[in-house]
């Protein structure tokens, strides 16, 4: 099932209500970034609040080890509410410790010694993304989703809107975002529990 939006404020409202639902969503958006990163522009996206939600992504979707860490992708000017860090970190780099009022909050994004290797996003950077965080903020209180990379193990990134689907397709994920676009699956995937 494709639904097509009219505006990128309404497909964030859409992807805050499957991630407020316990479910993943892949984000496929404009060019590819460059790196090893995912920086919201071929992303798999959750809730970070839910303890559960790294094992099933590790698990399910990715199809990899269960100790492997998922970023958290974080507002730029509530980073440091939840981070220890003071300064952007648009490329996700380097760890950061995550605040110790804060660490219960953000479980799916919290290493074993408490620290996280996030992203921070202005509007300048990433309007779409930005506008998603604010939205999941306005509806959960907390500005941080979780994000890791579009592929499955031992695969690239996907790189055009045809790898995107089939990768959606061959996977758990219940909704693929790829603007003006959201496509969901007619037998959808329990949610995250």
């Amino acid at each position: 099932m494709v639904e097509r939006t009219d505006e990128a404020r309404d497909l964030c409202l859409r992807v805050v209500d499957l991630l407020c639902d316990a479910k993943v969503v892949g984000l496929y958006q404009g060019r590819s970034e460059f790196g090893p990163r995912a920086l919201g522009h071929r992303s798999i996206l959750g809730d970070p609040r839910n303890e559960r939600m790294r094992d099933w992504i590790n698990a399910e979707v990715k199809q990899r080890e269960w100790f492997r860490p998922l970023a958290p992708v974080v507002l730029l000017d509530r980073a440091d509410a939840y981070f220890g860090i003071h300064r952007p970190s648009p490329f996700m780099q380097f760890a950061a410790p995550v605040r110790q009022d804060a660490a219960p909050l953000v479980p799916a994004v919290t290493h074993v010694d408490l620290t996280a290797r996030l992203q921070t996003v202005s509007s300048a950077d990433d309007p779409l993304l930005w506008t998603l965080l604010n939205a999941f903020e306005a509806r959960t209180g907390v500005p941080v989703l979780l994000n890791t990379s579009f592929n499955r193990k031992e695969e690239p990134i996907v790189e055009t809107p045809a790898e995107a689907i089939e990768t959606f397709r061959r996977t758990p994920m219940h909704a693929l975002a790829m603007p003006p676009y959201l496509v969901r699956k007619r037998v959808e995937p329990p949610a995250v529990a």
